[in-house]
């Protein structure tokens, strides 16, 4: 009880790497294996299928992966925790246990219930939404496990729960064990995208290519200590790199403020310490932990209406006045909402005729699918010969399609009721916290202040990029955007840089939207919360990265002023 919990995971999303679960198995020394099936967008795919078939709604790519690995993680006495379940992890319990016994295997099953909450939207402000489920935490997770369950699968608890509640059932955590709980949360949001943790989607992936093999890199293994310590590791001989930089990017994966907000903890992200403590080890350390919200984050999905859509290809000269014509030829389009897009990859004296275009891209809305069916997609087409000269389109226009929206709800912790069904059948009632501590009443943290001074000698112009990584992503119809620079003495120089006003001024497409900024020392990083960038989420699909996740590659192809001393 005392040695390190081998927390694994084999997913960061519904379609990730099919052969990683049981190359996680096979690959090493391993306690417990991971995996994160669910986003906002998967809900709403779930719920759409769910429709279809009441009996679906979880994930079934999971199943198919359980027909190779079950066996091993048995023999092996690997226990599975996954959040695969969706919108019904007891049916996705029971097709486990008919998968075991064609296999001849008999696994202890769990699972955690009661995150469904569509019952109390109506009554509570919510709607009435194809699905609501509240971001549950990880005791009922531990109380599956305590139960003798080898597999729990869950419904929409918080991707870092599922690292939670291994660590807290191993160790006998407690509910106040704030400290302990907050540095498995950090541990979890590690490791809960899967290979993002070891190289990739990273800013300084050139560089890292140098010390390690980016083709297949490994996933990563949090090893959480008993007072709630970790060190990110993988598996011997796996590709990619696990380092300081790799887990900086990753912390500063789709997060707001200092404050973590979690259904057992708050976890300070401001007091995290990273250490690289040998080759593909780096050790977390630090954390301090506060008492959760008095509320659950709750996930909302709707059918928002009805989506079509026609790219347009501009070649050559006169690229605007050839937007203008295809504008006022569809002016008659009738729609609820009606957006042109133009995406000025043209080049001046183009060597290719890829070189040579542009597209622009309009995109209708209407709750009546007829309105933008086939009577947008005629319209389009029968401006192939009565338009601007080189006339096509990416692709034939279609039928209108549904598309969702994703809303952000809250309730109080004390109306979820969350459920851990233990393998023999008994179902254990997981209490709410007993202790909360509402944000509002905590006092604002200051932007701390950086020592160090600024560079004084000579600067050159070029991107930002040459000096700094950056992670960003979708919280529904927000972004963030986290920067950092690999050299701490560089952070007064970004803060003082990358300011709101000038992070607008580098990013017009930001200009008109609240931007929030939060300084994070620790990790040399700054983190920008836009609100308002991703419309109504990410299956509103509004703009031509509709998660955000190149914002912050655009950002260090801007060029300014670079200090020279620390230009590589």
């Amino acid at each position: 009880m005392t040695g390190p919990l081998r927390i694994g995971n084999a997913s960061g999303f519904y379609g990730d790497r099919f052969s990683a679960l049981a190359e996680m198995i096979d690959g090493g020394e391993l306690d417990v294996l991971t995996g994160d099936y669910l986003a906002e967008l998967t809900m709403l795919i779930l719920g759409r299928d769910r429709l279809k078939d009441p009996n679906l709604g979880y994930a079934k790519t999971f199943l198919r992966q359980l027909e190779e690995a079950l066996g091993p993680a048995l023999e092996r006495g690997v226990r599975i925790v996954s959040n695969a379940g969706g919108l019904n992890p007891a049916g996705l319990a029971a097709a486990i246990g008919e998968l075991a016994g064609r296999l001849g295997l008999q696994p202890r099953i769990g699972y955690v219930a009661g995150d469904d909450v569509r019952s109390l939207a109506a009554e509570h402000g919510l709607g009435e939404p194809l699905t609501a489920n509240a971001y549950l935490g990880g005791w009922g997770i531990a109380e599956c496990l305590a139960g003798g369950a080898d597999i729990v699968v869950t419904g929409r608890v918080t991707d870092a729960s599922l690292v939670v509640g291994p660590a807290a059932a191993h160790f006998g955590w407690t509910r106040q064990s704030y400290r302990e709980l907050a540095g498995a949360v950090v541990a979890g949001h590690v490791i809960e995208c899967g290979t993002q943790a070891t190289g990739g989607n990273y800013s300084f992936f050139g560089e890292l290519a140098e010390l390690a093999d980016l083709v297949h890199p490994g996933f990563p293994i949090a090893e959480v200590a008993a007072d709630g310590s970790s060190v990110i590791t993988k598996h011997p001989g796996t590709g990619g790199a696990v380092t300081v930089g790799t887990v900086t990017a990753q912390l500063l994966y789709e997060i707001a403020g200092p404050r973590y907000l979690g259904p057992d903890v708050t976890a300070r992200f401001d007091t995290i310490q990273l250490r690289q403590a040998g080759p593909d080890r780096v050790a977390i350390s630090g954390v301090i932990g506060e008492p959760p919200p008095p509320t659950v984050k709750v996930s909302l999905n709707s059918i928002g209406g009805f989506r079509n859509q026609v790219d347009f290809v501009l070649t050559g000269l006169d690229i605007e006045a050839k937007a203008a014509l295809v504008r006022k030829q569809l002016a008659g389009v009738r729609a609820d909402s009606v957006e042109w897009t133009l995406q000025r990859t043209d080049q001046p004296d183009p060597s290719s005729e890829a070189a040579a275009s542009a597209t622009l891209r309009c995109v209708v809305r209407d709750a009546n699918p007829d309105v933008i069916g086939r009577r947008f997609s005629d319209a389009a087409v029968q401006l192939a010969l009565a338009s601007y000269p080189g006339f096509h389109l990416t692709a034939p226009p279609g039928a209108a399609q549904p598309y969702g929206v994703f809303e952000a709800g809250y309730l109080a912790a004390s109306l979820v009721e969350q459920v851990a069904v233990l393998p023999d059948g008994t179902r254990v009632n997981v209490e709410p916290p007993a202790e909360f501590a509402d944000p509002v009443d905590y006092p604002e943290l200051p932007e701390p202040v950086l020592p160090g001074a600024l560079p004084a000698g000579p600067t050159r112009r070029g991107p930002l990029g040459r000096l700094i990584g950056a992670r960003s992503g979708d919280k529904g119809g927000s972004a963030n955007l986290g920067v950092w620079v690999p050299d701490a003495r560089l952070l007064p120089w970004l803060a003082a840089t990358l300011t709101v006003d000038r992070l607008r001024g580098l990013l017009p497409e930001l200009a008109e939207l609240r931007i929030d900024r939060y300084v994070l020392p620790k990790l040399s990083a700054i983190n920008f919360v836009i609100d308002g960038l991703l419309g109504r989420g990410v299956a509103y699909n509004a703009r031509f990265d509709p998660q955000a996740k190149a914002l912050g590659e655009w950002l260090r192809a801007r060029y300014v002023e670079l200090p020279e001393e620390f230009l590589r």
